[in-house]
């Protein structure tokens, strides 16, 4: 991963590959942002006018590179817009420094080191433009480059992203800098490990794959882990992760993770979806829905990572992460639309579509994380295209069985950068999911499935445990072109979230 220093030298005397300063957008044209002052100063006092020139506008994003001064001992001068120019006595929001540091990082994919003189008002601003920075560095090259046909000379591989990132206007001896950098350097490897596995193709992370993954990194982070194999998810009457697995050759698992903090008052359950690939079983997907279908475990990855977060941020709050991982395959003994599955809680469920699989294992891995009786649970899973036509594709649907824990996580995520919309769960909806047969169907009505779906799942938490489900089949998988900090692939969704709300539960400050 990309290292992160604060660094003690000026930008007149930094050696690195590139400089960056911020530029914002002032009612007459560019204006240069705080920080990059020695900067302008090298360029006599024009460096705006020159960006002018170059028909930059400072608009939030954009990217100009233009060659350094002799005044300088850098090479070169990325210039970042940061938007429009703060109200009076105001500071630039904190997203817009993510997205700014995120830009310029990608834009350095190749550098060994680069500096950074965006405006570093507070500790809450070096988070900022730390994350942004550490995120927008990422790539995913494991399975690029390499030899060529034999006697071929090797393929040099994809440029690598940027080795290293100076903060210039921190203070290294300042403990709350210090603390924010330490902080942003964790969340954003964890960020960057759940985008990892979302990346990793199929047949290479099954379920098998993922819970030994899991297990190696919470042994090396003090998290203890516990694997259900398939024999002991059949002993255990866990009907909804077998139903969805058994179509496999690839048998599924669940996995507990467990973090705990010797003076820690509170308990946090967090629940993931991971079917490491969804065919969509015996109601197979159709043409052009299948290929980005290994992204169906993002959920999971997003409680793994968050869960070893905690851990290695040694926050004061029991953390618990189940990972209910099975592939959602079509077979001789896939499930069939028509069968009825007995849940782990004892409830039967007809099953109508093959496809509304990640209920089922959510339904098992929600009644088992409430036998523990937490304080709260949150489920995180890549669920329904349904919540993708109500919200988009860059915000995820927050739904819950208490208003005000609801209202806490979409403030906790819209305070880290991530887009969320509170959503209902009407009752009404609940009866569509009748079944002649069984205790209830999988499926509802068409209309309102993300929210059908949210009403099947409160059905499986534990009796007067607060709950909320985070569907991130939006923002999980990122199709179209980087942006700011989130790349092309796997984006980490919903691991900032969970990170902070977890922080807010050891300090007693959840609202």
């Amino acid at each position: 991963m990309t290292a992160l220093t604060l660094s003690t030298a000026g930008a007149a005397t930094l050696r690195a590959d590139a400089l960056v300063v911020g530029v914002a957008k002032g009612p007459k044209g560019a204006i240069v942002a705080a920080g990059a002052e020695a900067v302008d100063k090298a360029f006599d006092g024009k460096l705006a006018g020159v960006l002018d020139a170059l028909g930059a506008s400072g608009a939030e994003g954009e990217v100009t590179k233009l060659p350094a001064p002799a005044g300088l001992k850098v090479p070169v001068v990325l210039a970042v817009g940061l938007g429009s120019v703060p109200e009076k006595d105001e500071s630039f929001d904190e997203e817009v420094l993510r997205r700014a540091a995120g830009a310029a990082a990608r834009a350095l994919h190749g550098s060994k080191k680069a500096g950074f003189a965006l405006p570093l008002e507070d500790a809450s601003a070096v988070t900022a433009v730390a994350e942004g920075a550490l995120l927008g560095a990422y790539a995913f090259t494991a399975y690029q480059g390499g030899e060529k046909k034999a006697g071929k000379e090797k393929d040099s591989g994809p440029k690598q992203p940027l080795a290293e990132v100076a903060l210039l206007g921190a203070k290294p001896r300042d403990k709350e800098h210090k603390a924010a950098a330490e902080r942003a350097t964790v969340v954003a490897a964890e960020v960057n490990v759940a985008r990892d596995l979302v990346n990793t193709p199929p047949n290479d992370l099954t379920p098998e794959a993922f819970a030994a993954v899991a297990s190696a990194a919470a042994k090396e982070n003090g998290v203890k882990v516990q694997v259900l194999d398939e024999k002991a998810l059949v002993k255990g009457g866990y009907g909804g992760i077998m139903g969805v697995g058994k179509g496999s050759e690839n048998p599924p698992r669940l996995v507990k993770l467990s973090y705990t903090h010797p003076k820690a008052e509170k308990t946090l359950a967090f629940v993931g979806k991971g079917i490491t690939y969804d065919s969509g079983g015996i109601s197979l997907k159709p043409a052009g829905h299948n290929e980005t279908m290994k992204c169906d475990m993002a959920g999971a990855a997003a409680v793994f990572a968050s869960v070893v977060a905690a851990a290695k941020l040694g926050l004061r709050v029991n953390v618990t992460g189940w990972l209910a991982l099975a592939e959602n395959m079509p077979s001789g003994s896939a499930t069939k639309p028509g069968d009825v599955l007995r849940m782990y809680s004892g409830k039967t469920v007809e099953v109508l579509n093959t496809d509304a699989e990640g209920r089922l294992v959510l339904g098992d891995a929600l009644t088992k994380a409430s036998e523990d009786n937490p304080d709260a649970i949150v489920d995180v899973a890549t669920l329904t295209g349904a919540m993708v036509l109500a919200l988009g594709d860059r915000t995820f649907g927050i739904m819950a069985n208490d208003d005000a824990f609801r209202t806490s996580i979409h403030e906790i995520a819209e305070e880290v950068g991530e887009s969320s919309w509170p959503m209902p769960l009407p009752a009404e909806l609940r009866k569509t999911m009748d079944s002649p047969t069984a205790d209830i169907a999988n499926m509802g009505v068409r209309m309102g499935g993300g929210l059908i779906a949210g009403l099947f799942l409160q059905e499986f938490v534990g009796e007067g445990i607060t709950w909320a489900h985070l569907d991130i089949a939006g923002p999980a998988f990122h199709e179209g072109a980087p942006h700011g900090y989130t790349p092309k692939g796997g984006t980490g969704s919903a691991v900032r979230t969970l990170v902070r709300l977890a922080e807010r539960t050891a300090t007693g400050d959840l609202g």
